[in-house]
């Protein structure tokens, strides 16, 4: 896909975000619409991974870490043909297989349940490392939040992957600089996350989260990398696309009202316009 394609993509992907989340009356917008443009490029240019066989052995592995953001999972997969778009709005609804956080045992394209933060890049080190002693050549990806790298169990996993030299793993870090409690810097700060990974003996490449460019290099970076993990640090928006929701801590885990939604919808009607037009 070119980067106009998968523009429109991530327009779609945030407004599957939204119509899930004011659906549910419950969700998390906020870090989802911020990592909307890595869950694009992840599912419709980066990974190999068949809709129709959601389960082939070599596919590509993907670990949401930050679990509380499958809103946007959800939304890239439904979009990417793993299951109807119609049924995002089922989101966290009794008997929906859409929970409000990722369950591999009843969501098609789901590879590993996450959502108590820190645990998720452990699972994804575990793949990483099962398909070296497997002698497999799928690669494994894991998208952690910034507040979630304050959680000990990233560092042991991270410490692990560099010490075991795994080459096929990418460790995406959704650095849109909020969590609940507010600013990541004053909650507890995380900074410098380059110099830490690199600590762990990481390639560690720095990025604009929502520049398409940007995060193709990166990727590609990445997969030529050999004898280390690489780290993507996404410098993001939380709440990106939607106004009112940019740059605020208090949409981490809140849905719009009725009146809010409208306004969302408009104006990712409008961007989605805008696209066509180029």
């Amino acid at each position: 896909m070119n980067n106009l394609e998968l523009q429109k993509v991530a327009n779609e992907v945030r407004k599957g975000i939204i119509a899930s989340v004011h659906s549910a009356k419950a969700g998390h917008p906020g870090g989802s619409l911020s990592a909307a443009d890595i869950f694009t490029y992840l599912y419709f240019e980066e990974m190999n991974i068949d809709p129709k066989n959601p389960d082939m052995e070599n596919r590509d592995r993907f670990v949401l870490s930050k679990g509380h953001t499958a809103p946007g999972l959800y939304a890239a997969l439904a979009h990417k043909g793993f299951f109807p778009v119609e049924d995002l709005t089922t989101l966290r609804k009794l008997g929906s297989y859409l929970q409000g956080h990722p369950c591999m045992q009843h969501t098609p394209g789901v590879d590993m349940s996450s959502g108590s933060l820190g645990q998720g890049v452990s699972a994804a080190v575990g793949m990483a490392l099962s398909g070296k002693m497997d002698n497999k050549d799928y690669r494994v990806y894991t998208l952690l939040g910034d507040g979630e790298i304050q959680e000990g169990q990233v560092w042991e996993a991270a410490m692990f992957a560099g010490h075991r030299k795994l080459d096929n793993l990418v460790v995406i870090v959704d650095n849109n600089g909020l969590q609940i409690d507010g600013n990541v810097e004053d909650v507890c700060s995380p900074y410098p996350i380059d110099k830490k990974f690199e600590a762990f003996n990481f390639h560690v490449i720095t990025v604009d989260g929502h520049d398409f460019d940007a995060i193709r290099a990166a990727f590609k970076e990445a997969k030529e990398t050999k004898g280390m993990p690489t780290a993507i640090i996404a410098k993001t928006v939380k709440g990106k696309g939607v106004s009112f929701m940019e740059n605020q801590a208090s949409w981490h885990g809140v849905a719009p009202n009725d009146e809010q939604f409208g306004q969302a919808m408009s104006e990712l009607e409008k961007v989605g316009e805008t696209l066509c037009q180029k």
